[in-house]
């Protein structure tokens, strides 16, 4: 049977918090319905070409780094984008250690399970600001996971990679708006994806962001906003990123 969505009339003008919008996916769940809702992620970035943003902010660091570079995905879900990286790394030589961490200790299961142990990546289940690495940070990054968060849990996210990453962090997430809003919709009426990912895809599009939010955020973190960068990619993403 195909999903359908009520007809109804949207305020995009404002942030939806996901207290008040929530997401099948951070609901109570199977370990395999969680599992085969990464997969579709996966799928929709590829489709939605999701990894381009955080790659091509990767490919403006400098070379020439002597040491191993830890970088850490904070919200890591099936670890789809560290594979990207690590194929990244490859391809310029960068030595690298990776490592993944996320809340839902389903995720950390299902990322190991599609993850090649040659990676060797570290998958950690638990909450990024209380982890206390061996090694320190160099750089952080995650990708749909701001619109996970209530605003005053995305200041704290701010101001623990500012002061945690050495050398930068990104955050690569959803652009609110009517359009972009639209699309995925249409899109997800015509692929097979998982019913989670056809239920919270419209959802995280009400919970994404525009620039004034993020300038907003960013004050509230005590970031100035000329050491970052707001960049629009299309379809549908707004980034921030940020080099020290």
């Amino acid at each position: 049977m195909r999903f359908m969505w009520p007809s109804v009339q949207i305020d995009f003008s404002r942030r939806v918090s996901p207290r008040d919008l929530p997401e099948l996916m951070d609901g109570e769940c199977s370990y395999e319905d969680f599992r085969d809702c990464l997969r579709s992620l996966q799928a929709v970035n590829r489709w939605l070409l999701g990894y381009r943003p955080t790659l091509a902010w990767l490919r403006q660091l400098p070379r020439g780094l002597s040491k191993p570079l830890h970088i850490l995905d904070v919200g890591c879900g099936g670890g789809d984008l560290l594979r990207q990286i690590a194929g990244w790394a490859r391809k310029r030589a960068t030595e690298v250690q990776l490592t993944g961490i996320d809340l839902n200790p389903f995720a950390a299961r299902a990322a190991a399970e599609s993850t090649s142990k040659e990676l060797a990546v570290c998958w950690i289940a638990g909450n990024a600001l209380e982890y206390r690495p061996d090694t320190p940070v160099d750089i952080i990054v995650n990708s749909l996971m701001a619109h996970h968060l209530e605003d005053e849990q995305i200041i704290a996210l701010l101001r623990w990679m500012e002061t945690t990453a050495q050398v930068g962090w990104f955050i690569n997430d959803l652009e609110r708006s009517e359009g972009a809003y639209r699309m995925f919709k249409w899109l997800a009426s015509r692929v097979g994806w998982h019913r989670f990912v056809l239920h919270d895809g419209p959802v995280s599009f009400r919970r994404a962001f525009r620039r004034d939010d993020w300038v907003r955020l960013l004050a509230a973190a005590d970031i100035p906003q000329d050491v970052v960068t707001l960049e629009h990619w299309r379809p549908g993403r707004l980034c921030v990123g940020r080099w020290k």
